[in-house]
């Protein structure tokens, strides 16, 4: 559900699991869109997917306030 949502909102999309020198499972996932990149590691599958949509909406919030005290200053 996370990753239709991040597909829907125009950004690509990609994951992987690696093992860490103690042998810990990390999960890394990765969106971009429009020369904007996050990247998120986390010990959980879903947990990395959360961290990511929350970045992305964080970002989106930003640019959104941005552009309204732009648009209220002209």
């Amino acid at each position: 559900m996370i990753t239709k949502r991040i597909y829907v909102a125009g950004w690509s999309l990609g994951w992987v699991s690696v093992l860490d020198v103690q042998g810990r499972t990390i999960w890394i996932v990765e969106a971009h869109r429009d020369g904007k990149r996050f990247i998120v590691r986390a010990d959980e599958m879903l947990t990395a997917f959360v961290e990511l949509q929350r970045a992305i909406h964080e970002f989106a919030v930003s640019v959104t306030n941005r552009e309204g005290i732009n648009r209220g200053s002209a």
